[in-house]
């Protein structure tokens, strides 16, 4: 039986976050596409957002491609939250800003584990 750590754990749930960000993204129900709309972004962004989310989560679900992933999250969370910001959305910037946090630890963490030992 293999034990799987927290930290695995904790890169795994954000992947699985980012999935479900994706798929809501990709196939947008007219409420996300309208949004999308409101913020002045073309008629097609909301399919751009769902794969950059979809790539953040299969780079996430690898430890050797972790950093990466958890680079990409947290810039495209960034995004959200400035357009949300932008537009005097204030409420809608917490998930945004809370994903991002969570990435730079899953980040720090994947940085952290390629450093050699010093010991």
């Amino acid at each position: 039986m293999s034990k799987i750590s927290w930290r695995q754990v904790s890169a795994l749930a954000l992947a699985a976050f980012f999935v479900a960000g994706s798929l809501s993204n990709i196939f947008a129900p007219g409420s996300i596409y309208e949004e999308y709309l409101r913020w002045g972004y073309p008629h097609w962004f909301h399919v751009v957002t769902g794969s950059l989310e979809l790539t953040t989560a299969v780079l996430l679900a690898q430890a050797r491609t972790r950093l990466w992933g958890s680079a990409l999250g947290c810039t495209v969370m960034l995004a959200a939250l400035a357009t949300v910001t932008l537009h005097g959305e204030y409420g809608h910037g917490v998930p945004p800003l809370i994903v991002a946090a969570l990435s730079i630890v899953v980040g720090w963490i994947a940085w952290r584990k390629r450093l050699p030992s010093l010991a």
